[in-house]
């Protein structure tokens, strides 16, 4: 049976918590909005989005506070990052799940879907351990044009 959505959020809060503390830094107001608002926003978001959301819950949290606040969210797992090279970097608030996700990204309007991809843990780990070296980290882009893009503008030749 899943867990309630407040147990997991207030183990995941003590887990942030537990976290911070390990590096020597405090959970102050404005580390736990943010940790709040990452808590809050779905689908895969920017820092500006970020920032927006946490200074609807503290109105003293700052850029800087966000941009300090992001490495110690990936550290702990709370976030992913989502680098699919544009000129700003996504993020996505993890869901427990375990599965490999791969990105299908549109390049007109950058709309991100996430897919289950777990044939590419194995991949990694067999080519990997075929060359003698351990996988760190690996990534599954498809850059496609979504169906409502296709809708608006034909499709390059």
């Amino acid at each position: 049976m899943p867990k309630p959505a407040t147990q997991d959020s207030n183990e995941q809060s003590s887990a942030f918590r537990s976290f911070i503390a390990e590096k020597g830094l405090r959970a102050t107001r404005q580390r736990m909005a943010v940790f709040e608002a990452a808590q809050g926003l779905t689908g895969h978001y920017t820092a500006e989005d970020l920032l927006k959301k946490a200074k609807g819950l503290d109105r003293t949290v700052s850029r800087a506070t966000i941009y300090r606040a992001l490495p110690l969210l990936k550290g702990s797992g709370i976030i992913r990052e989502v680098d699919v090279g544009r000129d700003h970097k996504y993020y996505l608030t993890e869901s427990g799940i375990a599965t490999f996700r791969a990105q299908l990204i549109c390049e007109s309007c950058e709309e991100i879907i996430e897919v289950d991809a777990p044939f590419m843990e194995w991949y990694g780990k067999a080519v990997a351990a075929k060359h003698g070296m351990r996988p760190i980290s690996q990534k599954l882009q498809v850059t496609a044009i979504c169906e409502r893009c296709q809708k608006r503008k034909p499709l390059r030749p």
